[in-house]
Parts: structure tokens; sequence; C-alpha cells
């Protein structure tokens, strides 16, 4: 049986839903972004307490099919992004059609028609939150992390980048150095 799991973004989310489950009792046999498979049947009474207690850690319990179609999106696209460590060798809609077994115009529509933005406005705002990121960890230099994210240039990035956040990314960088530089004091 498949759970849906609004608002589960992160690892650490995945860690919590797995304590959680396995405080009921529950042993999941696969744990993804927004989805989390269990062998055993759920009753109404024990999905009822997997509610409450998902609520509590801030995560929902999804029930209704565009809701969780949404998260799926959502999950694929986060995963992509900020979990793979390399680009699909296809584009985006390929692989979010070919991730979810849909059509990516059906996708698309419903994820507009329910978010109020479009899927590719959602990857632009979680690739230049993983470029804020990555710039923070100073690890990679601009061209690298315009590599890693499947951006054709490091001024299409830029742009992007200051589209978004209306600062270029070595702005950023520079006031985010500044600003840790003084919290040490």
């Amino acid at each position: 049986m498949k759970l849906f799991i609004k608002y589960m973004v992160s690892l650490r989310c995945k860690m919590i839903v797995k304590e959680e489950l396995a405080n009921l009792g529950l042993r999941p046999s696969k744990v993804e972004l927004g989805v989390v498979e269990v062998k055993d049947h759920v009753s109404d009474e024990l999905r009822e307490k997997i509610r409450i207690n998902l609520s509590k850690c801030g995560l929902e319990l999804l029930e209704d099919r565009t809701s969780i179609l949404i998260e799926q999106i959502k999950g694929v696209v986060i995963e992509m992004i900020h979990y793979s460590d390399e680009a699909p060798k296809v584009n985006y809609s390929d692989y979010i059609s070919e991730k979810l077994n849909y059509d990516y115009t059906y996708l698309s529509n419903v994820f507009s028609k329910v978010k109020g933005i479009t899927i590719q406005q959602f990857i632009i705002m979680n690739k230049i939150e993983r470029v804020k990121e990555l710039l923070m960890y100073d690890e990679m230099n601009l061209t690298e992390i315009s590599y890693k994210l499947n951006y054709s240039s490091v001024a299409h990035l830029s742009n992007q980048f200051k589209k978004i956040t209306g600062l270029s990314p070595s702005f950023f960088k520079q006031t985010r150095h500044e600003r840790s530089n003084l919290e040490a004091f």
C-alpha cells in the first residue's frame, strides 16, 4: 500500500516518517520523497493515527488524487535537482513524464491549475535554491554549478539567478560571506 505525504521534501523528512511509522508498528518497504510503501494493510483507524502523528511533525497525509499528483511532481523535481548527482539525460518534461507515467501536458495543466505556476517555473525556483546552497558551501565555482544543474552557460545561470533573487550570484555569495563573518563575532 502506498501512502502519499505532503511537505516531505528532504532526507530529514524521510527519517522522521520512518520513525513515526515505526512508532506505530509499521515497517515501510520503500521511502521516497512524498511516497511511502508499506506491505501491511493500513486500516482506517491506523491511517488516522498516521495522519495525527505526521501532522505533529508538519507533514500531511494526502487522500485526493490531485493533491497526490501535485506532490509527486514536486517530489520528482526536488529529487532531480537537490539529490541527484547528475542532470537527467533527457529534458525535464520527458523525465517527469517518464517517472510518473503521465503525459506531460496533463501534468503541466494540473500543476498550473492548482499551484498557479508552471512546472518549469517550479523547476527554475528549485534550481536557484540549489545554486544558493552550492554557493554557500563554497566548494564549486559558478562554471561547475552551471554544469551540474544543466544550464547552457554561466551567463544563463547568472541571468536567471538575478531575475529570481534580484542579485548576481557573486554579490549573493559576497553578502552571505560578510554576514557569516559578522555572526562569528
